[in-house]
């Protein structure tokens, strides 16, 4: 079968959506005994990123990459985030003549504009170059699709996302001891996350946030009403997606949203902005709303039958997510000149 190299800069321990795509993409591909290979930030010398310290960037360079190349000999090379070891990668599969497969999973230049005044068109036009030698960039929606080719990307392919349904799947509520309704998030704690959009609203009942970040000691200050969990993970999480009456996601710059999945695979609708992962997740469904006003769109979902979401969350798996990564693969086999 196939050796698939991955490039990331995003790995384990990080507990985000790149890892979590990517560690469920590894798994269904070596359940079909493909051969998988990681570089990641473990294979470097790293520092904190300065506005994120729980995040290292890694001391990563083409000579090291090429090393990788060399060793590896894979069938398939695949760059999966545009930070140093994705750009390392890049330049050694350019200078080598090697084609190679990206993936756009964070709206990075909305990401970076949270966090410093950079323009977002400067940061769209050197992400445009980065993916443009690929065969294929992967991108997560149909919407995400439409909204990078109108802004100049090629080669994109609309990837699925998928859930682990060992592990979300309607559970007995947890005991949280919380007046109802509950509208639960489920985020790292990060500026760009816009979590405050979610804390900020006037509900009934609780609201409650599970995960940790950069953001959590001054959110857990500012709002004390609100019910901070922590990190949980495995079947704990899930029984806290279950326990929820309505799921909040807030974000919006993420670009899909797997927790949008996991919290419908455990039977709870979701409330959202009007972004590109939601519309795609909800589809044409009744598993829940979006809304340009948050407020609104979340007192809506408390409407809501638990049994459309559950039923939502069938049309996504793991195996499909794999399906259209070989299939972008595959693309490796036609004549193509590369170009920086």
């Amino acid at each position: 079968m196939g050796r698939f190299l991955f490039a990331t800069d995003a790995w384990e321990p990080q507990v985000n959506g790149v890892v979590r795509t990517l560690s469920n993409l590894m798994g269904a591909l070596e359940r079909r005994s493909h051969e998988i290979h990681v570089l990641s930030p473990h294979d470097f010398l790293t520092f904190p990123c300065p506005t994120y310290p729980d995040i290292r960037l890694s001391l990563a360079t083409a000579r090291l990459a090429g090393r990788r190349l060399d060793a590896v000999r894979p069938d398939h090379v695949h760059i999966a985030t545009e930070g140093p070891i994705g750009s390392a990668m890049r330049k050694a599969c350019l200078t080598r003549g090697i084609a190679f497969t990206t993936s756009f999973h964070t709206r990075f230049p909305e990401y970076l504009s949270a966090r410093v005044p950079v323009p977002e068109r400067w940061s769209y036009g050197w992400l445009r170059r980065f993916h443009a030698p690929s065969l294929a960039c992967l991108v997560p929606t149909r919407t995400m699709h439409t909204e990078l080719a109108a802004r100049g990307f090629a080669n994109l392919k609309t990837w699925t996302r998928g859930v682990d349904r060992s592990i979300f799947k309607p559970h007995p509520p947890l005991a949280l001891d919380l007046p109802g309704p509950i509208f639960l998030t489920v985020s790292r704690l990060a500026p760009e996350k816009n979590i405050e959009a979610f804390l900020d609203l006037d509900l009934p009942g609780s609201k409650l946030v599970v995960g940790d970040g950069p953001s959590r000691e001054a959110l857990v200050a500012r709002y004390p009403d609100v019910h901070f969990a922590g990190l949980q993970t495995g079947e704990t999480l899930a029984r806290y997606y279950a326990s929820a009456d309505v799921f909040v996601f807030p974000s919006r710059t993420d670009t899909f949203g797997i927790v949008l999945l996991e919290a419908l695979a455990c039977g709870t609708p979701f409330a959202s902005y009007r972004e590109p992962g939601p519309l795609d997740v909800l589809g044409s469904s009744a598993a829940g709303v979006i809304s340009h006003d948050l407020r609104e769109a979340a007192l809506a979902a408390l409407t809501l039958d638990r049994g459309d979401a559950l039923r939502r969350s069938l049309d996504f798996s793991w195996e499909a997510c794999a399906d259209i990564f070989l299939e972008a693969c595959d693309l490796n086999l036609a004549e193509r000149p590369l170009s920086a």
